[in-house]
């Protein structure tokens, strides 16, 4: 099979650059590939651009896992970003349903969503209609070019668009020097175009999947999905597994929603971080029981009239043997739940 590429260039004359994926021409054959990019033209951005675009043996897929019919979901690594992974951090999958596909999120740069296209293309030929994005952060949607540029509807919560226009440059300069500038070529703006309010549902053919907004929690952007065909919900990062959880959004709006979605008729989930599935409610153990025991020390801490400074490194700390990355996390989570119970 062949693909088409193009290289595009931070600065066309002074690089760096990458091979970008120009999704739609896949072909058996060079001359087939070449005829369809004669045929149609693909639209570019001539001042990132360098050279012309040109047709290659099939790129690398991601490597995704049939956790159940239909259902596929690709493990990230429970690491930090950095030039060995690429950004490859975080959980992602795709449903394919009688007409059409839908992605659940998109990973951290472009590269990873041309390796899920890659990765559906050699499933079905089935266009990718829907890319869901289950929150804001950067490492579960800066992958969404490609399959947008494929023709997939973005879809997420109402204040994830803003939210991402804020950091967005932010996302950009932090990641580009953990996994390298050249990884982060073609992130660009991400437009939502399909807002889910409360509750709202797609159908892929025979495949319903139901999307459900969610007071702040880890984030004020969280969204779920679940696929009523197998009965699986995708968390997003209002699941952690092994990972240590990473508050962003607020600690009792997080334990009331994660308490919530312990009642929701399903039989397993994927989390955004670990896994990747998990049986449910029993996934939600370990997680309910970290955020108790951070609520906990903190309101202990705040009781004790302890400086913050003090509080962050005594806080959570007997959590410290159930997960990974908590030296990185845990600090963080600590300061945000002291700002917050402070002033309750």
């Amino acid at each position: 099979m062949f693909e088409a590429v193009i290289a595009v260039c931070l600065e066309v004359t002074a690089g760096p650059c990458r091979e970008q994926l120009l999704p739609g021409y896949e072909a058996e054959t060079q001359a087939i590939c070449e005829q369809g990019l004669a045929a149609d033209p693909p639209l570019l951005n001539l001042d990132q651009t360098k050279g012309t675009a040109r047709c290659q043996p099939v790129g690398k897929a991601l490597d995704f896992s049939e956790v159940a019919p239909g259902v596929y979901v690709h493990r990230g690594r429970i690491e930090e970003p950095d030039t060995a992974n690429l950004g490859d951090v975080s959980n992602i999958g795709f449903v394919i349903g009688d007409d059409s596909v839908a992605v659940i999120d998109t990973g951290t740069a472009p590269w990873m969503g041309e390796g899920i296209w890659r990765a559906i293309r050699e499933r079905t030929e089935k266009p990718v209609s829907h890319v869901i994005l289950t929150h804001m952060h950067p490492d579960h949607v800066l992958g969404t070019a490609p399959l947008a540029q494929a023709g997939a509807l973005v879809v997420a919560h109402p204040g994830l668009e803003r939210a991402l226009l804020d950091r967005r440059l932010n996302y950009i300069e932090s990641l580009s020097s953990l996994i390298g500038a050249s990884e982060l070529i073609g992130v660009g703006s991400i437009t939502v175009d399909q807002s889910v309010d409360a509750e709202d549902e797609i159908d892929l053919g025979n495949r319903i999947l139901t999307l459900r907004t969610w007071p702040t929690a880890h984030t004020g952007t969280d969204l779920t999905v679940l696929d009523q065909g197998s009965g699986i919900l995708f968390t997003g990062d209002l699941v952690f597994h092994e990972h240590t959880p990473a508050l962003d959004g607020r600690l009792i709006g997080w334990k009331e929603v994660l308490t919530e979605m312990t009642e929701m008729q399903v039989k397993q989930i994927v989390p955004g971080h670990g896994g990747p599935v998990l049986d449910w409610p029993d996934g939600a153990t370990d997680m309910l029981r970290y955020l108790n025991v951070l609520e906990t020390d903190t309101r202990a801490a705040l009781d004790q009239g302890q400086r913050l400074g003090d509080a962050v490194e005594t806080i959570a700390e007997s959590e410290a043997e159930h997960w990974d990355l908590f030296d990185a996390y845990n600090p963080r989570n600590a300061t945000v739940a002291f700002t917050e119970l402070e002033w309750e």
